[in-house]
């Protein structure tokens, strides 16, 4: 059985749900020498954004093949190095966006109406209205930086207040930005113009204090910041700063560049609001992020694809009823590829024919590269890092779209080219199944079940599947059924048998020395 190791707090109806699949171990506060010397045991490892999750985590973890990070950001996971030992990153983008897209309207309503203020004011039993005079949000400009899930919402919500909304995002189109009734705009005029900033990115080098000094002082001394993002996107000295002397009217901030935080610049200033990264706080949301990684885990255990993968191939969700079957498909295509092929491969051609030509389809061409290399690599292959390898190896690999095929709805064939010469493979899915339909020129069907098969290539003869089947009789290994396919009669045939057990080198030797076979191949699936 799998083992989970659950290393921050997460909603418990979620951790329910894997331990039906799963040995699962909740242990919440790790230090990292702890963390590295336990994490051996685990396939799975579950955050939130407290537990670091490095290279060091990641070296001591050998039997790691996902780890799950319940919420947007995945700042604190190393991905490169989760990347290059073939272990699949995946977090749950869309569990927190209604949460924190209302936190941010809130600490944008706060800011307007200096709630926090008057509220400590009023309890100190004092009554100050005059002191708490605020602006409406109807009719101000709000400028949204990042229009992915969650400033897309921050923004349709501003236009509910009747603001206007300006957005920079440098990979959403005019017509994207049109459709949500957002102006796209630089980030100059946004600082100009704008009378809110809502940051919305994630912390990479070219965001780290993307707000500094130089930016704070293209503002109106009426601009308010949110930022309920990333800590570190302002410079918080340069910020204290520019309100302190009255060049800006407020700051929102729920993220600091150290958390768990107790101290800071900012905790002793009036007009900067501080909540301890409440964005994705509330119970819907820990519970929709934590079933999100969840699934995520279920699926990559049981052999499926994850949809949020941080570093695999995404299967966007309205492709996964066509694509999602052919990932079962392209892994059994790889895993007999592999097993039947002679020689050194040289080059790869997957060829898409059918229904699934019309989709994107680098899920399914990782897929293949993994079910090729996973037994042959000595690093760990994976829909993930697949692609790496299979480049460090120099093998060629060329993709073909057919939007028409004759005999099935969909089609993946993979053609390889090998010191030992061509060899194509042919799968289809049918009735919840997957059908390995042709190898080479010989059209079979046979559904890969776990056990194994014999693939014999020969001259068609009488007799000679008898003398086939008194070998396995005489080895005492059990067929279950057994297909034939020939190109004329006694001509060349393809003979295939699902065998119980495997045959040993003896017995492939006297299968191989029968008049009229070429060849014998036993393969597992």
């Amino acid at each position: 059985m799998k083992k989970v190791l659950v290393a921050d707090a997460l909603s418990p109806a979620g951790v329910e749900r894997i331990k039906a699949v799963a040995e699962v171990d909740i242990r919440t506060g790790l230090k990292p020498d702890e963390l590295i010397a336990a994490i051996g045991d685990y396939d799975a490892l579950l955050v939130r954004s407290q537990t670091q999750v490095t290279a060091a985590v990641i070296e001591a973890g050998k039997k790691l093949q996902i780890i799950g990070r319940a919420g947007v950001g995945v700042d604190n996971i190393d991905i490169n190095a989760a990347t290059e030992r073939g272990i699949i990153v995946v977090n749950a983008p869309t569990g927190n966006t209604i949460s924190a897209a209302e936190h941010a309207m809130a600490l944008m309503l706060s800011l307007a109406r200096h709630i926090p203020r008057a509220n400590s004011s009023l309890k100190s039993c004092q009554w100050k209205r005059s002191d708490f005079m605020g602006t409406e949000l109807k009719g101000k400009t709000l400028g949204v930086v990042g229009l992915g899930n969650i400033g897309s919402e921050v923004a349709k919500r501003a236009r509910g207040f009747e603001m206007r909304v300006l957005g920079y995002d440098p990979y959403v189109t005019e017509e994207r930005a049109q459709n949500m009734q957002v102006e796209l705009a630089t980030l100059e005029r946004i600082y100009k113009e704008a009378d809110f900033i809502t940051l919305h990115v994630p912390l990479t080098p070219q965001t780290k204090n993307m707000i500094g000094a130089k930016e704070l002082a293209m503002m109106k001394p009426s601009t308010r910041i949110i930022n309920a993002a990333r800590g570190g996107l302002i410079d918080e000295e340069a910020l204290v700063a520019a309100i302190n002397a009255k060049k800006l009217a407020g700051a929102a901030i729920d993220v600091f560049v150290q958390e768990p935080c107790t101290e800071s610049i900012l905790f002793g200033v009036d007009n900067i609001i501080v909540t301890p990264h409440l964005g994705a706080s509330t119970a819907e949301a820990q519970d929709m992020a934590t079933s999100d990684v969840v699934d995520q885990v279920i699926a990559v255990f049981n052999g499926r694809p994850a949809r949020y993968a941080v570093n695999a191939p995404y299967i966007p969700v309205e492709s996964l009823p066509v694509i999602a079957p052919y990932v079962k498909v392209a892994r059994t295509l790889g895993r007999l590829l592999q097993q039947m092929a002679e020689g050194q491969f040289k080059s790869l051609t997957i060829k898409y024919g059918g229904e699934i030509a019309a989709f994107e389809t680098r899920a399914l061409k990782a897929t293949v590269l993994g079910g090729i290399l996973e037994q042959i690599s000595e690093e760990r292959v994976n829909v993930v890092n697949a692609d790496i390898v299979a480049c460090k190896r120099g093998i060629a690999i060329a993709e073909q779209k057919e939007p028409v095929c004759d005999n099935y709805q969909s089609l993946i064939t993979v053609q390889a080219v090998t010191a030992g010469g061509p060899l194509a493979v042919a799968a289809t899915f049918i009735r919840g199944e997957v059908h390995v339909v042709k190898v080479n020129e010989y059209w079979i069907d046979i559904v890969p079940t776990g056990g194994y098969f014999l693939f014999a290539a020969h001259r068609d003869r009488p007799g000679l599947i008898g003398a086939v089947g008194n070998i396995t009789g005489m080895a005492d290994v059990n067929v279950s059924y057994m297909h034939l396919s020939r190109l004329k009669p006694r001509g060349q045939a393809m003979m295939v048998l699902a065998l119980d057990e495997a045959l040993s080198d003896a017995n492939l030797k006297q299968i191989t020395s029968l008049d009229g076979v070429q060849t014998a191949k036993l393969v597992k699936l």
